[in-house]
């Protein structure tokens, strides 16, 4: 199982900084830019991304790079699809959020102390 500490919805209302329309949703083969941006105050150490109901997790989408406190990080094309997104934190805390739809558009997602910290109390 690739899980260790899962978020459900409400999680996820507060991790998504805005709304996705209807029409996105159906938008097959299409592509989306997203930017992650650190409000924590933990460093992020590793990103993973895998379409919801997968096993396993694709490559880490940061690479060397590390998202500081106050910093952003953009993710590039990523094919529209429900993922579940792995965090890792400088401490080595890790926190899942499951079901996250990425589509269309430019969407920024906002990761703050809550959303880490209620990974850890899941454990």
């Amino acid at each position: 199982m690739k899980r260790t500490a899962v978020l459900f919805g409400v999680a996820l209302m507060s991790l998504a900084t805005i709304g996705l329309p209807a029409a996105a949703h159906a938008a097959k083969g299409k592509k989306a830019t997203v930017k992650v941006v650190n409000k924590s105050d933990w460093e992020l150490h590793h990103f993973f991304l895998s379409s919801t109901g997968e096993d396993e997790w694709g490559p880490d989408q940061l690479g060397d790079e590390v998202i500081g406190t106050d910093e952003s990080f953009q993710l590039n094309q990523i094919p529209c699809d429900s993922y579940d997104v792995r965090l890792i934190d400088e401490d080595d805390d890790e926190c899942v959020v499951e079901d996250v739809d990425i589509c269309g558009g430019s969407e920024s997602w906002v990761i703050t102390n809550k959303i880490l910290l209620a990974c850890e109390s899941a454990e």
